[in-house]
């Protein structure tokens, strides 16, 4: 039987995610991922909602704000519901200092674990089917005539 993972390898797991999922093409998945362990934290108990703070780059330069959540050493942001805003303080604008501590998992295990503990479902790996080798058509052996590749298309 497996052991369930520790607060801080969850923790951990949220970090990788959410450090692919800025760089990320199609990152509404792992935002999504990220959100829910991140709830789940907190309704456990292991997260806490600290404060909120300004978005540094907003979109069509409105401002809004954004939730800020303490789990073991790390910080992570994640979109206010309408209870935080009347029962958190307003920090004012990010600490640009402030930075979680550098940790090393791989997207497949962070998944894996988030998806665990969420309680989705694995997923089925995909099967990808190897490419068949191509025989050439050009098996000519001690042959003294000329051929031309650019006629045998």
């Amino acid at each position: 039987m497996k052991s369930s993972p520790s607060i801080r390898d969850l923790t951990v797991a949220i970090y990788t995610v959410n450090r692919h999922a800025k760089t990320a093409p199609d990152n509404k998945e792992l935002y999504e991922l990220k959100k829910l362990a991140l709830e789940k934290l907190i309704k456990k108990g292991h997260a806490t909602k600290i404060g909120l703070h300004f978005v540094d780059n907003p979109k069509f330069s409105k401002q809004h704000s954004t939730t800020l959540v303490r789990c073991c050493d790390f910080l992570f942001h994640m979109i206010p519901e309408k209870e935080d805003f009347k029962s958190l303080p307003h920090l004012g604008q990010q600490d640009q200092t402030a930075r979680n501590p550098q940790e090393r998992m791989s997207l497949r295990v962070a998944k894996e674990l988030l998806e665990g503990f969420i309680g989705i479902p694995p997923k089925k790996p995909i099967i990808k089917k190897s490419k068949l080798k191509k025989k050439s058509v050009h098996n000519v052996h001690k042959t003294n005539s000329f051929r031309s590749s650019y006629l045998d298309g």
